[in-house]
C-alpha cells in the first residue's frame, strides 16, 4: 500500500464506525500558553477534555500534523541520525468525547489492524498500565481482559506509570493506556529472543505503532487524582511508523513518504543515498526538516528570533548545515525541494499547495542568510585557531564555542568538526554549561506556577456577550491563583463576560469586576483553551456573590476602530496589489495596528499612497458592519469570506461585511466604517522573503502624526523665512550644496596630490619596496584617497598611515602590487595591528583599514604593520 492509500484507509475505517472526519488543525498553537507547535494529535480537542467546549460529535477521527522538537518527546540533534524519530510527523486518531470507551477502542484497534492491514498478530504486543500504588490507581484490569480476547497472555506485557500512564502535562486530564507494539525482526533473530522482551527498550525494530488512551481522571496541582464525570478515549498511532512496517521497511525514511524526496536530494548534491553513512544523516534530516518548516510557513510561522519563529529557524537551519558540510551545498537548496513536497502531500494539506510560493522564497531567503552566517563564522573560528596556535594551545575555550552558537548560530559540531581537523579540541562541558544557563534564564523568564482551578458553582455554558455590550450581570464560576515573576495574580472565569480575551491578533479587555461596593480592576483578558480569563490582583471578598463585568468602553472602542481598519487595509491591498495578497499575522491594539501580508517585493510610495487613499474612502463611504454569526463554513464561502491560512475554524463561523470587505473573524469591530474616522500608515517594511508589514494608527492617533507632520513642515519653514514654495527652496539648496561638495572634492584632489608628492619625495627604501608612512589627523575619505593615488603612481609602494579624527583612531595600509603578488596580505597585517587600538578591521589583500578605541597605541600600530611588512619580506 502506498502511504496515500494508507491514510485513507485508516479514515474510511473510523468513517465506517460513525466518526466524523476532520481535518488537521495547524501546526502552529494559537490562544494555548502552554503550547508553540501542535504536539499530539488531541491537541485540538483539549477543550472538549477540559469542558471548556461541546463538540458537534461524541465520535472524531482525523490525522494531524505534529511537530516535536524539544522536551520529553524528542530531542532535535537525533533527528535524522536513527531511522525512525521525525520532528514533523503526522497522527493518525480517533476519539470518544464521553461516548464508547475500552472495548469499542480495543476492538476496532485489532480489527483495523488484523481485517484491513493485515498485520501478522504473531509479531504484536500489547502493554496495559500495572498499577500505581503512589496514585492510589489499581492495574488496568479491564484493558488486560480486553487484550485476552485476542492475544496470547505471552503477548501482554504489563507498563509503568512512565510508559502506560497518559497526562495532559502536570494537571488536567489523564488517565491509562494501551500501547501496540509490532516486532519488525526477521524471523531468525524473533527465534533468538522473544520479543515480549525488547518492547519499549529503544529498539528500532520493536517500534510502537498505536497508543490507546483512556482518559478518567483529572490531576490536581496537589498530584491527586480525582475521577471525571464523562470518560474519553484518545489514540494516536505515528503514520510513519504505520507505512513503515505495512512498505515492509525497517526505517520510515525508506518509505514512499521520504523516498521521494531524498531522490531530489541525491540528484542535487550527486551523490547516491546508501553510499555513505554521514551523507545518509544529511539526506534524512534534510528530508525530514523540510516537512517541518513548509507546513509550519504555511501555517503561518515565518522563521524568526523568539519563540516559534526561532524554533522554525532552528530546524532549518540545522538541515543547511547537513547540507552544507556533508552534501556541498553552498547556495540556496532547500527551496527547490518544496515543489517535490507538495505534489506528495499537497492533495491532502491544500495549505501547502496554496503558500507553495510563500514558503519556496522564505526558505530561499533564510537560507541564503545563514549561508552568510557560516561564511563569517567560519572566519571567526579561523582567527580563534591561529590566535591559539601563536600562544601554543590546542583546545577552544567552551565560552566561545557558545558566543559562535548564541550570537552568529554557529552550530556546536561544526565548530568541533572544524577544530579536529586543525587537531583542536573544544571545551565541551563549558560550551554545555553556559547553554544550559541560557535556557533556565529563558525558563525562569517564562515560568508560570498555576494552582489548581477552585470552581464557585458549575458551569456547561460559558457566555460571551461583548459583540453586543460592554456590561454584563455575572457570576464566578472558578478561578484560580498564579504565579508569574515573583508575582501574585487571578484567574477568574465568569458565566457571563462581555471581556474579549486576546486573541486574533487582537489585545485582550481592560476594565473591572464590581461587586457589593466593591472594584476588583481587570487590567488584562486572555484566551485560554477558549476559555475567557479574566486577570485580576485580588478576588472578591465573597467570590459567590453577584457582580457587573465592566469593559473599559474607550479603549475598546480605539481597538475596534484598529481591528476594523485592518479588514479595509486587507481589502485595499488585495486592490492595489493583487488578489495574491494574504493576511500573515496582525497585532490590534487600542493605539495601533499592524498588518503582515504576502507580497514578493517592497510597496512602493506610490502604492503606500494608494493603499491609504482607498482606506480612507472606504471610511467615508461609513459602510455599516453586517454581522453574522454562527454561519456554516459552506454558506461562508458562498458569501465570498477571506479565511486565513493557519486558523482552526469550527463547523460554523462567523462573518464580518464592512461594505466590500468579507471576512471570517472572532473579533471586535465599529458598527460602522465611519466611526475610524481616519486611516494613516506610519511605516512598510520587510518581515522575511515574500511577507511585508504595514503599520498604522486610526482616530486620534491617526489626527496627532497629522499635526506632527504639519509642525515639523512649519518649523522647516523657519529655516526658508517662510517661504510659500518649500520643496522648491529645499531643492535648490540640496542643488547649491551639491555644487559646494563637487568643489570641496576638487579641493581634496588636488591637495592630496600636493601631499602624495611631497610623501614620494620621503619614501624610505627598504629592499624591494619603498615606504611611505604617516600620522596625521586627515578624515578617512582623504586618506582612502592619497593611498589610491600613492599605489597609482608606482608598483613598489607601501603606504602606511595612522590617524585620528573626531577622537576615533584609525590605520590605513596600502601595498602596490609587487607586496600583494609575493602573498602579502593587507588585511591579515592590519588585523593583527588593530588590537594595538583596541580595534578590529579588514579590507582586500591590497588595501585595508581598522578602527579602534586607543589613540595612545596608534604609534605602535603604525610600527607593528612596518615589522610584519619587513619580516615577511626579509628585512632586518
Amino acid at each position: 500500500m502506498t502511504s496515500q492509500e494508507i491514510r485513507s484507509a485508516f479514515l474510511e475505517f473510523f468513517k465506517s464506525k460513525e466518526h466524523l472526519i476532520v481535518p488537521s488543525a495547524p501546526m502552529v498553537v494559537k490562544n494555548d500558553p502552554t503550547l508553540m507547535f501542535t504536539n499530539a494529535g488531541m491537541n485540538q480537542f483539549k477543550d472538549y477534555f477540559l469542558g471548556n467546549a461541546t463538540p458537534g460529535s461524541r465520535r472524531v477521527a482525523d490525522t494531524q500534523k505534529c511537530l516535536r522538537v524539544s522536551g520529553k518527546h524528542n530531542d532535535l540533534e537525533e533527528v535524522g541520525r536513527d531511522t525512525y524519530h521525525h520532528t514533523m510527523f503526522e497522527m493518525l486518531g480517533n476519539w470518544s468525547f464521553g461516548d464508547y470507551f475500552k472495548k469499542e477502542a480495543i476492538s476496532w484497534a485489532w480489527e483495523l489492524l488484523t481485517g484491513v492491514f493485515k498485520i501478522d498478530k504473531s509479531r504484536m504486543y500489547a502493554t496495559v498500565f500495572e498499577g500505581d500504588k503512589a496514585s492510589g490507581v489499581d492495574p488496568d484490569a479491564e484493558a488486560l481482559e480486553l487484550w485476552k480476547q485476542f492475544l496470547p497472555a505471552s503477548q501482554i506485557i504489563y507498563g509503568n506509570k512512565k510508559d502506560n500512564f497518559w497526562e495532559m502535562g502536570d494537571t488536567g486530564p489523564c488517565g491509562p493506556c494501551t500501547e501496540i507494539h509490532v516486532d519488525l525482526r526477521s524471523d531468525a533473530e524473533r527465534s533468538e529472543v522473544d520479543g515480549a522482551t525488547l518492547v519499549n527498550k529503544g529498539l528500532p525494530t520493536v517500534v510502537e505503532i498505536w497508543n490507546l488512551v483512556f482518559i478518567q481522571f483529572n490531576r490536581k496541582a496537589s498530584g491527586s487524582l480525582e475521577p471525571l464525570p464523562a470518560k474519553h478515549v484518545d489514540t494516536g498511532m505515528g503514520f510513519e511508523r504505520l507505512c513503515m512496517l505495512l512498505q515492509g521497511k525497517t526505517s520510515s525514511y525508506d518509505t514512499d513518504i521520504f523516498q521521494t524526496i531524498i531522490s531530489q536530494i541525491a540528484a542535487l548534491s550527486g551523490k547516491k543515498y546508501g553510499d555513505d553513512a554521514s551523507c545518509d544523516v544529511a539526506m534524512r534530516v534534510i528530508a525530514d526538516h523540510l516537512r517541518a518548516v513548509s507546513f509550519s510557513i504555511a501555517d503561518g510561522q515565518l522563521p524568526g528570533n523568539v519563540k516559534a519563529g526561532y524554533v522554525i529557524r532552528r530546524i532549518l537551519r540545522r538541515a543547511v548545515r547537513y547540507g552544507f558540510t556533508f552534501l556541498g551545498f553552498n547556495e540556496p537548496f532547500i527551496c527547490k525541494l518544496v515543489p517535490v513536497l507538495v505534489a506528495q502531500m499537497g492533495a491532502y494539506f491544500p495549505e501547502l499547495e496554496a503558500q507553495k510560493d510563500l514558503v519556496e522564497k522564505v526558505i530561499a531567503e533564510e537560507e541564503a542568510t545563514f549561508l552568510r552566517t557560516l561564511e563569517t563564522g567560519i572566519r571567526l573560528l579561523d582567527a580563534e585557531i591561529e590566535k591559539l596556535q601563536k600562544e601554543g594551545k590546542a583546545q577552544i575555550d567552551g565560552k566561545t564555542a557558545f558566543v559562535l552558537y548564541d550570537t552568529y548560530g554557529f552550530p556546536f559540531d561544526l565548530t568541533e568538526l572544524m577544530a579536529r581537523e586543525k587537531r583542536f579540541t573544544v571545551d565541551q562541558k563549558t560550551f554545555e554549561r553556559e547553554l544550559n544557563a541560557q535556557k533556565d534564564r529563558s525558563r525562569n523568564a517564562a515560568a508560570v506556577e498555576a494552582g489548581d482551578w477552585v470552581e464557585v458553582k458549575p458551569c456547561a455554558d460559558f457566555q460571551f456577550v461583548g459583540y453586543d455590550t460592554c456590561e454584563a450581570e455575572a457570576e464566578i464560576v472558578r478561578y484560580r491563583k498564579v504565579k508569574s515573576k515573583g508575582k501574585e495574580l487571578y484567574q477568574v472565569a465568569l458565566n457571563v463576560t462581555p471581556f474579549y480575551g486576546e486573541s486574533g491578533g487582537q489585545h485582550g479587555d481592560t476594565g473591572y469586576l464590581q461587586s457589593a461596593g466593591e472594584r476588583i480592576e481587570v487590567p488584562d483578558t486572555r484566551k485560554e483553551n477558549n476559555l475567557t480569563i479574566h486577570i485580576t490582583a485580588q478576588l472578591p471578598q465573597n467570590v459567590a456573590a453577584p457582580l457587573r463585568a465592566v469593559v473599559d468602553v474607550e479603549r475598546r472602542t480605539a481597538t475596534a476602530n484598529n481591528h476594523s481598519a485592518t479588514h479595509l487595509l486587507h481589502h485595499a491591498l488585495r486592490e492595489a496589489l493583487g488578489k495574491h495578497v494574504e493576511q500573515k499575522g496582525s497585532m490590534v491594539s487600542s493605539k495601533s495596528l499592524r498588518f503582515d501580508f504576502s507580497h514578493f517585493q517592497k510597496v512602493t510610495d506610490d502604492e503606500v499612497a494608494q493603499v491609504e487613499l482607498l482606506v480612507n474612502r472606504l471610511i467615508r463611504k461609513n459602510s455599516p458592519l453586517v454581522e453574522r454569526r454562527a454561519v456554516p463554513m459552506s454558506q461562508a464561502r458562498e458569501l465570498g469570506a477571506i479565511a486565513l491560512f493557519g486558523e482552526k475554524y469550527g463547523d460554523s463561523v462567523r462573518v464580518i461585511q464592512l461594505g466590500d470587505s468579507v471576512e471570517l473573524c472572532g473579533g471586535t469591530h465599529v458598527k460602522a466604517t465611519g466611526q475610524i474616522g481616519l486611516f494613516k500608515i506610519i511605516s512598510e517594511s520587510a518581515v522575511s522573503a515574500g511577507v511585508r508589514r504595514i503599520e498604522a494608527v486610526t482616530g486620534e492617533a491617526a489626527e496627532q502624526v497629522v499635526y506632527r507632520i504639519q509642525n515639523m513642515l512649519k518649523e522647516a519653514g523657519t529655516f526658508f523665512h517662510n517661504t510659500p514654495n518649500l520643496v522648491t527652496a529645499i531643492k535648490k539648496t540640496v542643488s547649491e550644496n551639491a555644487d559646494l561638495q563637487k568643489q570641496i572634492e576638487l579641493f581634496v584632489k588636488e591637495r592630496v596630490a600636493t601631499l602624495k608628492a611631497d610623501l614620494l619625495s620621503r619614501a624610505v627604501g627598504k629592499g624591494e619596496y619603498r615606504l611611505v608612512q604617516t600620522q596625521m589627523n586627515f578624515p578617512p575619505d582623504f586618506t582612502k584617497e592619497l593611498a589610491f593615488q600613492l599605489r597609482a603612481s608606482a608598483s613598489d609602494i607601501v603606504f602606511a598611515a595612522a590617524s585620528e579624527h573626531n577622537g576615533k583612531p584609525a590605520i590605513t595600509l596600502m601595498l602596490g602590487d609587487d607586496m600583494v603578488k609575493k602573498g602579502l596580505n593587507a588585511s591579515a597585517i592590519v588585523r593583527e595591528a588593530a588590537k594595538h587600538i583596541e580595534g578590529s578591521g579588514g579590507g582586500q589583500p591590497f588595501f585595508a583599514t581598522a578602527g579602534g578605541k586607543n589613540s595612545d597605541g596608534l604609534n605602535a600600530a603604525l610600527q607593528k604593520i612596518i615589522e610584519l611588512i619587513d619580516r615577511q619580506n626579509g628585512v632586518k
